[in-house]
């Protein structure tokens, strides 16, 4: 397996290099890097893109993330593909090239539902001149596969290059684990790309996802004023939660010493640690072992939209995705002079296996869009709903207006 340790906007560790490779015609190349964290270089960081030099096949809204917090990602390279150079959306880069023809393999880690199937899949259509499908149309062209053991879909995409008509070819599929929806894709010379299918399922077969990456140590108050935020969310510097119960304490990431929300902590809430996305995450603990957390996270606008976050949430407790009449039926609440939109459902949360319940607020306020989620132990959630809400309603943000 390869290990790659996402970081982009940071300076990066020397690596011990340890490469194996496969005796015979055909194999598979395997290399492992071992990171030696004694020493270190200090090599030029590449420039930090404003939201305007991202790459227009991303979905709208979305910007560029500071990576370095996600989990190294580990796979099998298949015979015939070269690394290519990284980009600052990319944590895997590679060109497939045979009798002049070429290919571009790219994986890309977003925050949140990123679009949605719906909107992604058109967008890959209108990229190689076909016209949209709807959600039903969509559905119908997926297939199944395997992406480090879990359940994506896989959508099979050929049409022609707009302005060349040079036949072109996209696979690809979004792997949404926890609070993050990652791109694998395929794309170019239609003839290559089919060739290349069975290695590219193979591929997504063989990734994996180690532990967490350390947090970035990234001082972002040496970007000039008008960079935009990193990481997709509003708000910069890490703070220090203090988990007192019942009281107002300063939260997760802020770009200055008066824009940190604060919230009333519920008794019972322990502070949790934090991941890539999350401004605040609190352990909750019951009776017989059960345990449920809280995970808020922000997203600037509307977040990618309401029906693709409620469906990120309900594909973790293994659910079909809601229809967009569905989204009028849910309960509000008041917060911050707006409201709330409630969602709650039950499943099986899609990493344990268990029957898990989920309770979740998203708020928009102030040009960004606020997640509030409440998972784990059905019994616990059921109990600590009513705590989640007054939290939620404790919420204090100092520039909303």
């Amino acid at each position: 397996m390869k290990y790659l340790t996402c970081s982009f906007a940071l300076p990066v560790l020397t690596a011990a290099l340890i490469v194996f490779t496969g005796a015979g015609c055909g194999r598979d190349e395997v290399k492992v890097y071992h990171v030696d964290t004694n020493e270190t270089v200090n090599p030029t960081p590449p420039p930090l893109a404003a939201s305007g030099a991202m790459p227009g096949t991303m979905p709208d809204g979305m910007l560029a993330p500071d990576n370095s917090g996600l989990p190294p990602l580990k796979y099998t390279l298949p015979a015939g593909w070269k690394e290519k150079e990284l980009t600052q959306m990319r944590v895997a880069s590679f060109s497939v090239s045979e009798n002049g023809k070429q290919a571009d393999v790219s994986v890309i880690p977003m925050s949140g539902m990123a679009g949605g199937n719906l909107a992604n899949v058109n967008r890959w259509r209108g990229q190689v001149g076909l016209q949209p499908l709807d959600e039903a149309g969509v559905q119908k062209t997926a297939e199944k596969v395997s992406v480090a053991g879990l359940d994506s879909d896989l959508f099979d995409i050929s049409g022609t290059v707009p302005g060349s008509g040079e036949a072109e070819r996209i696979l690809a599929t979004v792997l949404l684990r926890e609070d993050t929806s990652w791109f694998f894709k395929m794309t170019g010379d239609s003839e290559l790309v089919e060739k290349n299918k069975p290695a590219f399922l193979a591929f997504l077969k063989s990734v994996a996802f180690g532990g967490p990456a350390t947090p970035s140590t990234m001082d972002l108050s040496q970007l000039p004023p008008s960079h935009p935020p990193i990481g997709g969310t509003g708000l910069g510097t890490q703070n220090t939660l203090v988990p007192n119960a019942n009281t107002a304490v300063a939260g997760g990431l802020n770009s200055g010493a008066g824009d940190k929300p604060t919230w009333t902590v519920p008794a019972g809430w322990q502070e949790g640690q934090l991941a890539q996305f999350l401004i605040a995450k609190y352990v909750i603990s019951g009776a017989e072992g059960a345990t449920a957390a809280v995970n808020v996270s922000s997203l600037n606008g509307d977040g990618g939209g309401l029906l693709p976050n409620v469906n990120r949430w309900r594909a973790q407790l293994g659910l079909a995705p809601a229809a967009e009449a569905e989204l009028a039926n849910l309960p509000t609440i008041e917060a911050s002079g707006t409201k709330a939109t409630l969602i709650e459902f039950s499943g099986t949360d899609a990493r344990a296996g268990k029957p898990a319940r989920l309770v979740g607020a998203v708020l928009p306020l102030g040009g960004q869009t606020w997640f509030y989620k409440l998972m784990g132990d059905p019994t616990l959630v059921t109990q600590q709903k009513e705590a989640l809400v007054k939290f939620v309603q404790s919420a204090k943000y100092p520039d909303a207006h």
